[in-house]
C-alpha cells in the first residue's frame, strides 16, 4: 500500500516543479498597449477563480457586482499590480472600470489598467502581478503586449505562483514588436515556454495520459490484464498511446485556435474530467481490449480544445496565431515526452513484479476519485475539489516523486530476483528427491 501511494503521488507530480493540480477553468489575461507616455491595458479575471482566491462564493452568483464590492476588488487588484522601469524607478499604477463579461463561456471581471512612468519612457519595464495566484496556486496569468495602435498582440509570457515578474522589452512606440514578422518570430520561443508551463501545471492532462499508460506494459485477455511477454511490444504500445494522444489534441488545438471549432470551456473541462474517469476504469479492467490508442486519440481531441482556450485568451490575430500555435504545441509535446521518459521505465520494471497489480489498481482507483471530484466541481455539484491541496503538493514535488517511483520499481524488481535465486537450490533438491524416490 505504501508503494501504491508513492506511485499515486508520482502520477500526480511528474509535471516538474510546476504550479497546479488541475487545469484551471480559465486564466487571467493581461493585454498591454505600450504608448508614448504610458502603458494602458485590460485585465480579464475569471470570476470563479477570483471568488475562490478571496473566499467569497457570492461573487460567482452575481450577474453584476455592486459598486462597494467593485471598489474593494479594484483596490485588491491594485495592491497586486506594479511596474518598474529599466532605471529601477517604480511606475504609478491605476486600476479603473469593472464590468462582468463572458469570455469563452466563463464570466470574467474586466478592469482597465494604466501604468505611468515619471520619466515618460515606456521602452522597457518589468511588470509585476500576483492577484488571485497568491492564494490559488493552480491559477495562471497570460501576458500579451503590443505597441499602441498595432493590430496584433505578442505573447510575452506566463506569470505563475512561482514567478510574479515579467520583463516587457522591445515594445517602444515606433518599434515593430507585436505588429510585424519580428514580433511574431520573437513570440515563438515564448509560446514554446508557455506550452511547457501550461501542460506541466495541468495535472488533469498529465493524469489522463499516465492513467492510459498504466496498462501499457500489459495485455488484455479474457476481460482482465495479464503480463505481456516481451519488452519490445510494451514499448511499442507506449509509443502508440503517446502518439495517438498527441495527434488527437494537435488536431483540435489547431482547428479551435484558428476559429473553425467553437469552444465551450465549462463543457470541455467537464469532458476532460470524464476522460480521466474512463481511462482509470479501463486501467482497472479493460473496457476496450487493446483500445488504449483509440481512447487516447478520442479524448485527445477533447484535451486539444482546452489547450486552444489558452491560445484564444491571448487575443492574437491570424498572422501571429499560426506561428505561436506551432510553438505552443511544440512545448506541450516536449513536456509529454519528458513525462513519459521519467515514468515509463519505472512502470515497465514494476510490471515484471507481483507488486504491479496493486500499484495499477490503487493508482487508477485514486485517479478515478480525483476525476469524479473534478467532474462534480466543474458541473457545479461541488463548490471546489477537496483534494486540490493534495494534488498541488504532489505537482510541486514532481521530480522527487518520480525519483521515488524509480527507487520503488528497482527495489521490487531486485526482491523478485533474490527470491528467484534463493528458490533455485530448493527446487533442484526437490527434483532430485523426486527422481531418487521414483527409482
Amino acid at each position: 500500500m505504501v508503494a501504491a501511494c508513492g506511485v499515486l503521488f508520482a502520477l500526480l507530480g511528474v509535471g516538474g516543479a510546476g504550479q497546479a493540480s488541475a487545469h484551471p477553468l480559465s486564466t487571467t489575461a493581461v493585454l498591454l498597449d505600450v504608448g508614448s507616455g504610458s502603458v494602458t491595458g485590460e485585465l480579464q479575471l475569471p470570476v470563479d477563480r477570483l471568488a475562490l482566491a478571496l473566499s467569497d462564493p457570492t461573487l460567482t452568483s452575481q450577474a453584476a457586482i455592486v459598486p462597494a464590492e467593485l471598489a474593494d476588488l479594484r483596490a485588491y487588484v491594485s495592491r497586486h499590480t506594479a511596474a518598474v522601469g529599466a532605471d529601477g524607478e517604480a511606475w504609478s499604477s491605476e486600476i479603473s472600470g469593472g464590468v462582468i463579461e463572458s469570455i469563452d463561456g466563463v464570466d470574467h471581471l474586466v478592469l482597465q489598467l494604466t501604468l505611468t512612468p515619471s520619466t515618460g519612457r515606456t521602452a522597457d519595464f518589468t511588470f509585476s502581478y500576483d492577484a488571485v495566484v497568491e492564494h490559488l496556486l493552480s491559477h495562471q496569468i497570460l501576458v500579451s503586449a503590443r505597441t499602441e495602435g498595432a493590430a496584433d498582440y505578442t505573447t510575452v509570457g506566463l506569470i505563475t505562483w512561482q514567478n510574479h515578474e515579467l520583463p516587457i522589452d522591445g515594445f517602444a512606440p515606433g518599434s515593430t514588436a507585436g505588429s510585424g514578422a519580428t514580433g511574431v518570430g520573437a513570440g515563438f520561443s515564448t509560446a514554446v515556454h508557455l506550452g511547457i508551463e501550461h501542460i506541466s501545471g495541468g495535472a488533469d492532462h498529465l493524469l489522463f495520459l499516465l492513467t492510459l499508460l498504466l496498462p501499457a506494459p500489459l495485455a488484455a485477455a479474457r476481460g482482465r490484464w495479464v503480463r505481456r511477454t516481451g519488452l519490445t511490444r510494451s514499448c511499442v504500445r507506449v509509443v502508440h498511446v503517446v502518439s495517438a494522444f498527441a495527434v488527437g489534441h494537435s488536431i483540435t488545438l489547431a482547428l479551435a485556435a484558428l476559429g473553425y471549432v467553437h469552444i465551450n470551456s465549462p463543457l470541455v473541462e467537464s469532458l476532460i474530467a470524464l476522460s480521466i474517469l474512463a481511462s482509470a476504469v479501463h486501467a482497472i479492467k479493460p473496457l476496450v481490449p487493446g483500445g488504449e490508442t483509440v481512447i487516447a486519440a478520442g479524448f485527445g481531441l477533447v484535451h486539444g480544445l482546452a489547450f486552444a482556450a489558452v491560445i484564444q485568451d491571448l487575443g492574437l490575430a491570424r498572422s501571429a496565431l499560426v506561428v505561436q500555435l506551432l510553438g505552443f504545441n511544440l512545448g506541450i509535446e516536449i513536456t509529454q515526452l519528458i513525462v513519459v521518459a521519467l515514468i515509463i521505465p519505472s512502470l515497465l520494471v514494476l510490471s515484471r513484479t507481483r507488486l504491479y497489480p496493486g500499484v495499477r489498481v490503487a493508482g487508477a482507483g485514486i485517479a478515478a476519485v480525483l476525476a469524479a471530484l473534478w467532474l462534480a466541481e466543474r458541473t457545479g455539484l461541488l463548490p471546489d475539489n477537496p483534494l486540490d491541496t493534495l494534488a498541488e503538493a504532489a505537482v510541486g514535488h514532481g521530480l522527487l516523486l518520480a525519483a521515488g517511483l524509480a527507487v520503488v520499481s528497482v527495489a521490487a524488481f531486485s526482491v523478485r530476483n533474490w527470491r528467484a535465486v534463493d528458490a533455485a537450490p530448493i527446487a533442484t533438491a526437490r527434483r532430485t528427491r523426486a527422481v531418487v524416490g521414483a527409482r
